[in-house]
């Protein structure tokens, strides 16, 4: 496995910021941290995109875990009735990272604008 440096920018200072954002984002809305990253990452610190998708995910899964505790603290988290979901997301998550490295980048972007645009018009005609 070939290790990259770290992203080169004058300091961690703006990637903390971005961490935080996709954070933010994330705790916020209960998902939609990658949204931030995946741009940020692929234009800012040169990932290929490939790696920016991977890497965002790696960010993000300590991102839900954190709001998902915190939200299951204040008793806003329905666990039986997010189960099924989680299920279903595992097996998705397995899938798709089988096939990840099969689809050719520019799909890639595409599905994950079309997800974007998506949950844009679910958010403004709810």
């Amino acid at each position: 496995m070939q290790h990259r440096k770290i992203c080169d920018w004058k300091a961690w200072g703006p990637a903390a910021l971005a961490g935080g954002a996709a954070g933010l984002v994330n705790g916020f809305f209960g998902g939609g941290g990658g949204m931030v990253l995946v741009p940020l990452l692929a234009g800012k610190c040169g990932l290929e995109r490939r790696s920016a998708f991977a890497s965002s995910v790696a960010i993000i899964l300590p991102l839900c875990a954190l709001s998902a505790v915190i939200y299951f603290a204040r008793g806003q988290l329905e666990l039986l009735t997010a189960l099924p979901y989680l299920l279903g997301g595992l097996l998705g998550g397995l899938v798709g990272g089988k096939l990840f490295p099969k689809v050719p980048v520019v799909w890639l972007r595409r599905a994950f604008a079309l997800v974007i645009f998506y949950g844009a018009w679910k958010a403004l005609t709810a």
